[in-house]
């Protein structure tokens, strides 16, 4: 995707003239955004991708503006029709409308002033149509003197960035409870089917599929509670602050009147920064909530590392479980299918591991009072969150729910398994019990034709002890049994 020319210059029919400081531009009639947009539109075409695709992100705009445009009406900053129009506008980005006209890259200079200015530009023209006036009518309604009062860029993007951060981690924390759920059950559904075990891909000691898939759906939820944890951190918000921190231009009281207004109307605990000069310049709760993402993809990749692995063949791998077959796995192998849901989830969590080294970063390279690059911590965690959330929905209903235990070929790998043996090793030792893992892989036979030719131990009290089921229990249980006659 590549921007169009926003000005209209060639073609001024059916425009608008604004003027900035700088000069003026021809705006189109049909635009809610304005000068300030329209030049950010000239100077970053970088990502293709407009904050219009962000739709959390300028829900939590507009929730800033509207709490802001009411507290200034409440201490006379702001007349009580101009607050009413604006109110109602934003009431209307908050439900979904005009987010086409959200027009700046994502990636973008200025700390996020591009992003503020459209949403200012935005607002102002849809409150100015309200009162039946022209958009561009600033002399009426003002996208600064009106939209922003009170504000800057430098508390109203990073406020409104901890906003959409914690709206897109309630849709992250819902899908990962959902997989969970779909683990859990595979784990109630495989509790009977025994497997044997792996450490370093090698054979280590019998377990159930069911014991597996439990390990994987309390490896979601300890980062449920994780995310969660890390969530409340970007509940400060730094609101009032205005340019650095100091409140400069904001009315007395203002900072004590607008953040309990927002977190009224948007229904996110956020509360004022202990120190607001502090709280304008530091971006480390975006650094640990990445910290936090980025656990919780490697978790989903380890996961998808393993099914992978566990449904390798079908005739030439581990061909434990079945993946559901999601399409054709070749162009030119006839009926192979590949397990392409764990493969895209490889993939996001690969995605997450390199935003977090990009908002790693950004937080670092910021200077004195404010960081300049919140817009690409912004965008990162934006895909980091919906890429997170995507892949968990799609994990879970196009793989795991649809997974089926290869129980024929699991119950005869149990049964020839010369990993047996470790539960020898508590009657006749380690040293014996090596012995005769080593005498059963060289010369072939079972566990009990080795011990039986070594003199080992008596028939009955090694078929009292090779219970593949009693394996998968903890020691305590196992030794409550009368300790085996050992020769």
């Amino acid at each position: 995707m590549t921007h169009s020319n926003p000005t209209n210059r060639t073609n001024p029919t059916n425009a608008r003239e604004e003027h900035d400081f700088l000069g003026s531009m021809q705006i189109p009639h049909s635009a809610y955004w304005g000068i300030h947009a329209a030049r950010a539109m000239e100077n970053f075409p970088i990502s293709g991708r407009t904050i219009g695709e962000c739709p959390d992100l300028i829900w939590a705009m507009a929730q800033v503006k509207k709490a802001s445009v009411i507290a200034n009406a409440k201490l006379g900053v702001v007349k009580p029709e101009i607050a009413k129009a604006i109110t109602a506008a934003c009431d209307e980005v908050i439900g979904g409308a005009l987010h086409e006209h959200f027009v700046v890259d994502v990636i973008q200079g200025g700390a996020g002033t591009s992003t503020n200015m459209n949403a200012n530009e935005v607002i102002a023209n849809r409150a100015l149509e309200l009162l039946n006036a022209e958009k561009g009518r600033y002399d009426l309604i003002h996208p600064n003197d009106h939209v922003n009062a009170s504000q800057s860029t430098n508390d109203v993007y990073p406020t409104a960035l901890r906003l959409a951060a914690w709206r897109g981690i309630d849709h992250l924390l819902v899908a990962m409870r959902d997989l969970r759920v779909a683990l859990e059950g595979k784990a109630v559904k495989f509790a009977d089917v025994l497997k044997i075990g792996r450490t370093q891909l090698q054979d280590a000691v019998p377990m159930t599929l069911g014991q597996e898939f439990l390990s994987f759906a309390i490896m979601i939820g300890e980062d449920e509670l994780r995310l969660s944890e890390a969530r409340l951190l970007i509940t400060e918000v730094n609101l009032g602050a205005t340019a650095i921190g100091t409140g400069i231009n904001a009315p007395a009281g203002y900072s004590a009147t607008v953040i309990p207004l927002l977190a009224e109307i948007s229904g996110i605990p956020v509360v004022k920064a202990a120190n607001l000069i502090e709280a304008t310049q530091d971006t480390g709760a975006f650094v640990q909530l990445s910290g936090v993402l980025k656990r919780v993809a490697c978790k989903l990749s380890k996961i998808c590392n393993d099914l992978r692995l566990l449904s390798s063949g079908p005739q030439a791998g581990f061909g434990e479980i079945f993946l559901p077959a999601r399409q054709a796995g070749s162009s030119i192998m006839p009926g192979k299918v590949n397990p392409v849901i764990p493969e895209v989830v490889n993939q996001i969590a690969f995605e997450v591991i390199g935003n977090d080294m990009t908002i790693t970063m950004a937080s670092e390279g910021g200077q004195l009072q404010l960081n300049a690059f919140e817009p690409i911590i912004a965008w990162s965690l934006h895909k980091s969150i919906m890429h997170l959330t995507h892949g968990c929905r799609t994990l879970q209903h196009h793989c795991i729910e649809g997974i089926e235990a290869n129980r024929p070929l699991l119950a005869r790998r149990v049964a020839e398994s010369v990993t047996l043996v470790t539960a020898l090793n508590p009657f006749i030792g380690y040293e014996k019990s090596a012995a005769i893992a080593k005498r059963v892989l060289r010369h072939g036979g079972t566990i009990a034709d080795a011990v039986q030719d070594m003199d080992l131990m008596s028939a009955s009290d090694l078929a009292a002890l090779l219970v593949p089921e009693r394996l998968t229990q903890p020691v305590a249980e196992r030794q409550a049994r009368p300790a085996a006659d050992v020769v």
